[in-house]
C-alpha cells in the first residue's frame, strides 16, 4: 500500500515505515503529523485518486528531527564589471517516518493518536512577532556655535593685458 501526498508544495510516493525529508514542519521531534492532502492512494488492485484530493483519507507521520540540509552555495558574477558575490543557504528540513495510511478518517483509532500527540500539519503555528522597541530619545543638540569670522582674503590683482604687437607692413 503507497500513497502520495502534498507537502511544502512538493509531492511524495509514501509507505508505511519510510522515512523522508521534507520541507520545515513547525512541529517538536516526538510528535505526530497528519497530512489531509492526499492525491492518491494505492491497496493491492484498488487504486483511488482524487480530484485534487480525496476526503477522508490521511496519513499519519511520526517527526523525528528538525535539521538543516548541507549548505548550497550560490555565486554570482558579471565579468569584466568586477562584480562577484557568494551567498551561503542551509535548507530546514524536518525528518518524518511514516505510520500510518487509511482511507477513512473513521479507521484510525484512539490507540493511533494516543501514542503521541497529533499536530495537524496544514496550519502551522507561528510564534507571534515581537512588537518593536519604542524608540530611543534622541540626545538634544549642543547650542550652535557662532559662525567663525573668515580670514581676510588678499586682494589678487590681475595684470595689465600686454599690448600686441602690430605686424609690420610689407614694403
Amino acid at each position: 500500500m503507497y500513497a502520495v501526498i502534498v507537502t511544502g508544495g512538493k509531492q511524495y510516493r509514501v509507505k508505511e515505515g519510510d522515512v523522508l525529508s521534507v520541507e520545515k514542519l513547525n512541529i517538536e521531534p516526538g510528535r505526530k503529523a497528519q497530512f489531509d492532502r492526499v492525491l492518491l492512494i494505492e491497496d493491492g488492485d484498488d487504486i483511488r485518486v482524487g480530484t485534487p484530493v480525496l476526503d477522508n483519507a490521511m496519513v499519519l507521520a511520526l517527526v523525528l528531527e528538525n535539521y538543516k540540509d548541507e549548505k548550497v552555495l550560490v555565486f554570482k558574477k558579471k565579468r569584466r564589471k568586477q562584480y562577484r558575490r557568494t551567498r551561503g543557504h542551509r535548507q530546514p528540513l524536518t525528518k518524518i517516518r511514516i505510520a500510518r495510511i487509511t482511507v477513512d478518517r473513521t479507521l484510525i483509532t484512539a490507540a493511533d493518536l494516543a501514542e503521541e500527540k497529533l499536530a495537524p500539519v496544514e496550519k502551522p503555528v507561528q510564534a507571534p512577532k515581537p512588537k518593536a522597541a519604542a524608540p530611543a530619545p534622541r540626545p538634544e543638540k549642543a547650542p550652535a556655535k557662532a559662525p567663525k569670522k573668515e580670514a581676510a582674503k588678499p586682494k589678487t590683482v590681475k595684470k595689465p593685458a600686454a599690448p600686441k604687437k602690430k605686424k609690420a607692413a610689407k614694403e
